[in-house]
């Protein structure tokens, strides 16, 4: 009995012990992130969070929200909803110093929720390791440049990113499904694409209760602030290319900000964004749906669910859950690709593209292309694009450059139709494999 016991006490050591050892990984891969953008200059450091922060001193004090600039030299407006400045409240009562390492602890905290769901298979499939498996997942993913990006500016990316997929991807929610999209919708707009999802995967009742909800904190902000509320939904929200910044700059990634490079402003140029944004919404929302329904029809869902249910039971089919992880991502992809506006930062949604590639780890070749694209986008490819285009530069020189500066939101192209194409066919595929026992009759041969 006694040595039960004893045996019991080693393994729950040994367990803290790999618990701890993941932690440990995580803060030493992070550490020189959070130490190089915490100690940069002041007027350098976490420069959203200053806008969040001047959002929520506008409440406060009753100040137009959307007349506050940051202090110079950076003069950011706030271009949030007003339901955003009213979250941001807390973090104006703390010292400037603190409340960046609070929002620093948070978007880290944010990270290890989109580590857990992307990479769900392969962290299971690790067992009592899955504490240190995290941990190295964690550290790996905050390499990439968007979420570095996202320590650097103090963005909301991660924490609309870990709404997204609790919502979409979680079995059995303990919440009405939609309520987290909603809540994202209500404090970014961008999010709003996975009201489109939920309608094309037949996933109505979620996309009433995003709808319910993001009406609900609009509805809220409207009580709050309603001067502001007004100056936003009828102003701001249509000034967005030019409150957000340069809608040609080489951050913006976005369908847009690629067209605006190579075409100059004017009605052609925004005739030729919309056409190609539509093309790609086209595309991209048929090849989310393509992934969703297959991972909905692995799992044995698919009659309830495109009934206009929202069981959503992805189960714990590995191949079944990297589809439904595909769809997700792919959506999340969009919501960056089709907005006016968007930033390197943005991309963030790599980290579930990555998961859904690498699935459980078992296939080799869906691994090294989702290590592919980790190692691609932890280099910052569109600007040494930028730096190869000027005057000092010749015609090849500036072509290649201009091609550089597009890469990631070529990739997040790319990886659109890989996720709603290869993976899927390679999934089910390997779903399905051939029964051995069944040989493939040849000519020749004699068959009962």
């Amino acid at each position: 009995m006694s040595g039960g016991r004893s045996r019991a006490a080693g393994g729950r050591s040994a367990d803290l012990l790999i618990v701890l050892a993941g932690i440990v990984v995580a803060v030493v891969a992070v550490a020189p992130i959070a130490s190089h953008w915490l100690t940069n200059p002041p007027d350098q450091r976490l420069v959203d969070l200053e806008v969040y922060r001047e959002g929520g001193r506008a409440v406060l004090r009753g100040a137009p929200l959307y007349d506050v600039l940051t202090q110079p030299p950076q003069f950011l407006p706030f271009t949030y909803p007003p339901f955003a400045a009213a979250l941001a409240v807390p973090f104006t009562l703390l010292p400037w110093g603190v409340a960046q390492f609070v929002w620093t602890a948070l978007i880290y905290a944010a990270l290890v929720i989109v580590v857990r769901y992307s990479f769900r298979d392969l962290i299971r499939r690790t067992g009592r390791w899955a504490p240190l498996t995290t941990g190295v997942l964690v550290g790996a993913m905050a390499w990439i440049l968007p979420d570095r990006d996202q320590i650097r500016f103090g963005q909301v990316g991660l924490f609309l990113l870990a709404m997204c997929l609790a919502d979409c991807c979680t079995r059995s929610p303990r919440w009405p499904r939609g309520v987290l999209v909603g809540l994202a919708l209500a404090i970014k707009l961008v999010p709003g694409v996975f009201l489109i999802y939920f309608l094309i995967t037949g996933r109505f009742r979620a996309a009433g209760n995003a709808v319910m909800t993001a009406v609900g904190a609009t509805l809220f902000g409207f009580m709050l602030l309603p001067s502001d509320s007004v100056d936003y939904w009828f102003g701001a929200l249509l000034q967005g290319g030019d409150r957000t910044g340069a809608v040609d700059g080489t951050t913006n990634q976005a369908v847009n900000g690629i067209v605006a490079r190579i075409i100059p402003e004017g009605t052609f140029r925004t005739g030729v964004w919309l056409l190609l944004a539509l093309a790609l919404a086209f595309v991209g929302f048929a090849l989310a749906r393509r992934a969703t329904r297959a991972a909905d029809l692995l799992a044995g869902e698919a009659p309830r669910t495109f009934a206009g249910t929202d069981h959503l039971r992805a189960a714990d089919r590995p191949v079944s859950y990297s589809l439904l992880l595909a769809g997700v991502a792919i959506t999340g992809l969009l919501s960056v690709l089709l907005s006016p506006v968007g930033w390197i930062h943005h991309f963030v949604w790599m980290i579930p593209v990555v998961g859904a590639l690498v699935g459980d780890g078992r296939d080799t070749r869906r691994c090294l292309f989702g290590v592919a694209i980790w190692f691609y986008f932890l280099w910052p490819l569109p600007w040494w694009g930028a730096r190869m285009i000027g005057p000092e530069h010749g015609y090849v020189t500036e072509f290649f450059g201009r091609v550089i500066q597009d890469l990631f939101g070529l990739a997040a192209i790319v990886s659109i139709v890989v996720l709603g194409r290869w993976l899927v066919d390679r999934a089910q595929h390997d779903d399905h494999p051939e029964d051995p026992s069944r040989k493939q009759v040849r000519v020749g041969t004699l068959t009962p």
